[in-house]
């Protein structure tokens, strides 16, 4: 299976969709506002789209010229393509990926903040991402209104219902550690705390 960038990747779904040239696609990338999920500027897309048709996945159907406009050429998936589409996505929602997200990294050393500082920054966090949780309610509404079929924008409501998730959990953490539910001082591990007798040392 070829690797191909996450902005091939989509350029391939839509392809799959119907034939279209590269400045339709990226119109519409924006329109369902796939610029959230990739990367995407013109000149990358039409670079992606060159690799698409090396590899076979996609070709070229013609170029025409509207009006005063440039000659656009039109691409379409190949029946190759359309194999490797749909391996990709198999593989993409089924299988959980390795990822090291900063903020992860972050909570996992979240007792080096004084219990203030750390309620602060959850807190400030969960803001910001209840106006992110804002504009994808916008973007979902806009989505509506135009009768975009939902299979088409089923990532706008993945990445709300996680956000809500988000911000629920931080929410709810900054709570407990400002009510001292959590406490902030103290051993790792309290002194009274039982050690199964047989637990050996990490090998080195």
């Amino acid at each position: 299976m070829a690797s191909l960038t996450p902005l091939a990747f989509a350029a391939l779904g839509l392809l799959n969709e119907a034939p279209m040239h590269p400045y339709e696609m990226f119109q519409t990338m924006l329109q369902r506002r796939e610029d959230e999920n990739v990367k995407v500027r013109p000149g990358t897309l039409y670079h992606q789209i060159g690799r698409l048709v090396d590899l076979g996945f996609a070709e070229a159907l013609g170029t025409a010229r509207e009006g005063n406009r440039p000659e656009r050429t039109t691409y379409a998936i190949t029946d190759h393509g359309r194999t490797e589409l749909q391996a990709g996505l198999r593989r993409m929602i089924a299988e959980p990926a390795d990822e090291y997200p900063e903020f992860q990294l972050a909570v996992s050393h979240v007792d080096n903040l004084s219990a203030a500082d750390a309620v602060t920054a959850l807190r400030t966090r969960a803001e910001a991402l209840r106006d992110q949780r804002a504009e994808y309610d916008e973007a979902a509404t806009g989505l509506q209104a135009k009768h975009l079929a939902e299979r088409f924008w089923l990532d706008v409501s993945y990445v709300r219902a996680m956000l809500q998730a988000q911000i629920e959990w931080l929410s709810t953490t900054a709570d407990r550690i400002a009510s001292g539910d959590i406490p902030w001082d103290g051993p790792a591990v309290p002194e009274d705390t039982d050690i199964p007798t047989n637990s050996k040392e990490p090998t080195r």
